[in-house]
């Protein structure tokens, strides 16, 4: 596919300052995007649009995120989603910032996770303080991501890399299977439910987001047809066959989410504001089709990246996860990275998806 993303790999402010883009959202009408970027020298991130090829910064009085300036003032930013929300890292703590009156939910499932967590299996950062309705501080939790652990450069060997990622196989089948209790009964029930015909849906609504970004770009018909045809294909398989029971699902499940804690401490798990009902093959799937996408970009040598897969199918297997379903959630997760308009993205994703296709026996697709 010779298509070329409206994103580039960076871009110039007025300053003549060069920044690295990292991610990238289409906004509100085509040729409109917003990012985040970082430059060297500078700690932190920030936000950024790219309006038909404009390249400026959002300024830290985000009109949708009033709280932000003050919380950037005591730390860095770390992740901002200009004009959603953004995380600053401060001394020994994380400060969380949302639109306003957007707060509300993620402490509630913050609260609920507390009892979620009872049995040990994982830590979690605990809300220290919540000063509005558009800001929550967290706790920090000492330790390197599973992201972090794997990256070239990173001090840990192989050894430590292997042992951090059994140790959360371990622990991801201790919590999902372990909720018995009727406290963590309840809470479970009162989750809401992502089930296979709600993850169809969001990746439709993402495909059509993209289709109307790049509808009216000459000489993309093929890379249309072949994102519906993709499209089509995911969601039939995902609603094909019958699901797998629910269980607690964190929803946003990946490396950079679970934290390789010192010593005999449980690994920890960051970022509950998703959590719901789902099977367990949509945070395993998601996991592993992470870990995929970063060793085909070459941020995970394969021998890494196959000991990390190895410990998800493990506890993919103790928790019956049918092959079927891990499959189409995986397939899902792919068909939401080829909507994604950063370089490269769609060619690579819809590689993927062509590829798995044609490992399918005829008789099953």
């Amino acid at each position: 596919m010779s298509w070329s993303s409206p994103i580039p790999l960076s871009a110039t402010d007025g300053t003549g300052t060069t920044w690295q883009i990292l991610r990238a959202w289409p906004y509100t009408t085509p040729g409109d995007y917003t990012l985040e970027v970082r430059t060297s020298g500078r700690p932190g991130v920030r936000g950024a649009r790219l309006r038909d090829g404009s390249f400026e910064l959002v300024p830290l009085d985000d009109p949708r995120l009033p709280a932000l300036r003050a919380a950037a003032e005591q730390g860095v930013i770390v992740r901002y989603m200009p004009y959603k929300r953004a995380v600053v890292s401060a001394e020994g703590r994380y400060i969380k910032v949302f639109r306003r009156g957007n707060a509300a939910v993620p402490a509630e499932r913050c609260a609920q996770m507390d009892v979620l967590l009872e049995a040990g299996a994982f830590v979690a950062p605990g809300i220290i303080s919540r000063s509005s309705q558009d800001v929550l501080v967290f706790s920090a939790i000492p330790g390197p991501t599973l992201y972090e652990l794997g990256e070239d450069g990173s001090p840990a060997g192989d050894g430590p890399f292997a042992r951090a990622w059994e140790r959360w196989s371990q622990a991801w089948v201790a919590q999902v299977a372990g909720l018995h209790g009727p406290a963590q009964q309840a809470v479970l029930d009162s989750l809401p439910l992502r089930s296979a015909e709600t993850q169809a849906a969001d990746a439709w609504r993402r495909v059509e987001r993209w289709l109307r970004h790049y509808q009216d770009v000459p000489g993309l018909s093929f890379e249309r047809r072949t994102l519906l045809a993709r499209a089509e294909q995911v969601a039939a398989n995902l609603l094909r066959t019958p699901p797998d029971p629910l269980v607690w699902a964190h929803a946003d499940l990946h490396d950079k989410q679970i934290i390789a804690s010192p010593g005999a401490s449980p690994p920890g798990l960051l970022d509950f504001d998703g959590i719901s009902r789902a099977e367990a093959a949509l945070d395993l799937a998601n996991v592993d089709a992470h870990l995929e996408l970063h060793q085909r970009q070459g941020l995970l040598a394969p021998s890494r990246y196959l000991t990390a897969h190895t410990q998800v199918l493990a506890a993919a297997e103790e928790l019956l996860v049918s092959p079927e379903r891990f499959r189409a959630y995986s397939d899902a997760l792919w068909l939401r990275l080829a909507s994604s308009p950063l370089p490269g993205r769609l060619s690579l994703a819809l590689g993927v998806l062509a590829e798995r296709a044609d490992q399918v026996p005829q008789n099953v697709r």
